[in-house]
């Protein structure tokens, strides 16, 4: 039980470390973008590196393997599809209506913010931790199962962000709501895929033949929870769709009676963007 605590621990640690590196960006940038791509990143080699992270001195399995790399490409492609988008931009909407809202105190509040943002991720760091420690050497079908569900979440969310991307490169489409592909399914095809994504490391991380051998593994369950609950109602929809609101206007009010918010379901017909 130590290990793992002194692993909540570090990992804690290191999170607030990071986030005030990307406040640091922030405020020096004016580009609040660049935060999320910090947080990618970061996420993403603390999370292989905790992955690796030997246990009493045992050797690296093929698990630990298996879900470092899983980590680090997950990290990569959205970290670098977000840096790529944030230099095409000078703030991030979403961060931007929060700085306006704060007015004067905006730069402590901000701080504030991320810190709570880092720390709010260590269930994410700590889920891949347990799952790349389940105490198994060898691979089992759960592991394949759960490699599958994060490269479907990596690809889903790599699609759609390529069918936006190809939609607002049509000039023709400008001031309209896209409704191609996966969007027509989901307002937020993206956030879904990415929440997806995270279900693997409970699917690893708890033994279903005997779950009460690995009790550590239910704490794999906050990754996906943490995600829905930071996507679905804090820093994702709630603010995007409010900027969406102001920049759309009537055609994207349309958009709730039309298309699914969160989870892709059948469009609704009888509505138009």
């Amino acid at each position: 039980m130590a290990v793992y605590l002194v692993a909540l621990v570090l990992i804690a640690l290191v999170l607030s470390i990071l986030m005030a590196i990307a406040w640091a960006v922030q405020q020096r940038t004016g580009n609040s973008g660049w935060v999320d791509t910090i947080w990618t990143v970061s996420l993403g080699l603390l999370g292989a590196g905790r992955a690796l992270w030997p246990l009493d001195g045992a050797p690296l399995t093929s698990r630990q393997w298996l879900i470092a790399v899983l980590v680090v490409v997950w990290s990569l492609r959205l970290g670098v599809h977000i840096a790529v988008r944030t230099a095409k931009i000078t703030d991030d909407p979403r961060y931007a209506a929060f700085a306006k809202e704060w007015g004067a105190d905006s730069r402590r509040r901000m701080f504030v913010f991320l810190q709570n943002q880092g720390l709010g991720s260590i269930p994410l760091a700590f889920s891949i931790f347990v799952a790349a420690h389940f105490p198994s050497d060898s691979l089992r079908v759960q592991d394949y199962l759960g490699a599958l569900i994060l490269l479907t979440g990596i690809a889903g969310e790599a699609l759609a962000d390529a069918q936006l991307k190809r939609f607002r490169a049509n000039a023709a489409n400008k001031g309209r709501v896209c409704d191609i592909g996966l969007w027509r399914w989901s307002r937020h095809p993206n956030y879904f895929f990415e929440w997806f994504g995270w279900l693997a490391y409970p699917v690893i991380a708890i033994a279903l033949d005997n779950p009460l051998s690995y009790p550590w593994g239910f704490a794999a369950l906050l990754a996906p929870l943490f995600m829905y609950w930071i996507l679905v109602h804090v820093t994702g929809i709630p603010p995007l769709e409010q900027q969406m609101l102001r920049s759309r206007g009537e055609p994207y009010r349309a958009s709730p009676v039309r298309t699914s918010m969160f989870f892709p379901l059948p469009p609704q017909t009888g509505a138009t963007s």
